[in-house]
């Protein structure tokens, strides 16, 4: 029997499904299952919801915690979500487990046990195959700066590597850590606007550097002494952030943390770090289930689905649509 069928039968890992009536049943401890309940019609289950960690309704418009499928594609979704814990088992386990801690931690704490559990998958199984099937790419880099700094009445902070879709490389986390943090002393504490130039807000993260930092324990440590998404936290009511076109991984992850978030029409939001065997690495598992609740993250997560503008906007994962 291989190691990972092992922890499969031992709770380590894997996905199990529970159909839910009017009050569902206990379950035994399972730390690395990824626990999702399902809701196929009549009254709303009740009762001990808590250890769930995804939540399917047959209802499109059913409220938080559930993720809304509609009767049509619930054994679809089951399905997708099924084939998507077996390609990352311990991605999927991880990822819902540092889920069902972050919001029981101060937000900085929250951000460490995210970048702690990132850096420990960077040596898995999962996160090496990937990165074996996709080779980092050579290619030339600009001089260019790539964060825009306008300060007047407002401060206007811009993401500019649209050649790159916004990717966020170490260059990238570093200016707009400078900026945020230039922003948060200013002494007049001004309002502060932060958009991307080009077809997108961020594709999110680079992955030619995916994997590539020599030290994962100093990378660790650098993720949060340098994070994007502690600043635009920390700015609070100050910061909105102003979205367009796609906004993946960290081009979602780090917006969750500010006040306000604005999005043109036709933004469309996706984590899809799990498929790479990792976890949201910008934030997302701290900032995004502070928006949305853990149980929707958490379908986002593991299912990589794309989230419409019009599902951000009902969800508060995006506060207002730009006119």
């Amino acid at each position: 029997m291989s190691l990972l069928a092992d922890l499969i039968e031992l709770g380590g890992a894997g996905l199990a499904v529970t159909e839910l009536g009017r009050d569902p049943p206990p379950l035994a401890a399972t730390p690395g299952v990824v626990q999702v309940g399902v809701w196929r019609g009549g009254p709303l289950p009740g009762g001990a919801l808590e250890p769930f960690d995804i939540l399917l309704s047959h209802e499109p418009a059913a409220p938080g915690p559930w993720v809304g499928i509609g009767p049509d594609r619930l054994d679809a979704e089951i399905e997708a979500l099924q084939a998507a814990v077996a390609a990352q088992p311990a991605a999927a386990a991880v990822c819902a487990q540092v889920l069902r801690m972050t919001l029981d931690v101060p937000f900085p704490s929250a951000l460490a046990l995210e970048s702690l559990a990132y850096s420990m998958l960077l040596a898995s199984e999962g996160f090496r195959g990937w990165r074996a099937a996709h080779p980092p790419q050579r290619r030339p880099e600009s001089p260019a700066p790539r964060v825009a700094v306008d300060a007047g009445d407002a401060i206007a902070v811009r993401l500019t590597r649209p050649d790159r879709r916004n990717a966020f490389d170490a260059r990238m986390r570093d200016e707009l850590t400078e900026a945020l943090a230039f922003a948060l002393a200013h002494p007049d504490a001004p309002p502060v606007v932060l958009s991307g130039e080009g077809l997108c807000f961020s594709a999110g993260g680079d992955l030619d550097e995916f994997g590539q930092a020599p030290d994962p324990g100093q990378a660790h440590l650098i993720r949060t002494l340098r994070s994007p998404a502690r600043l635009a936290q920390d700015l609070g009511g100050r910061l909105t952030v102003r979205l367009h076109g796609a906004c993946v991984g960290a081009g979602i992850e780090v917006p969750a943390a500010a006040g306000r978030v604005s999005a043109d029409p036709g933004t469309h939001f996706r984590l899809p770090e799990v498929s790479m065997g990792l976890i949201p690495g910008a934030g997302g598992t701290a900032t995004i289930p502070r928006r949305i609740g853990r149980r929707r993250a958490c379908w986002m997560a593991i299912s990589g689905a794309d989230i419409d503008l019009a599902t951000a906007l009902a969800w508060g994962l995006v506060d207002e649509v730009a006119v």
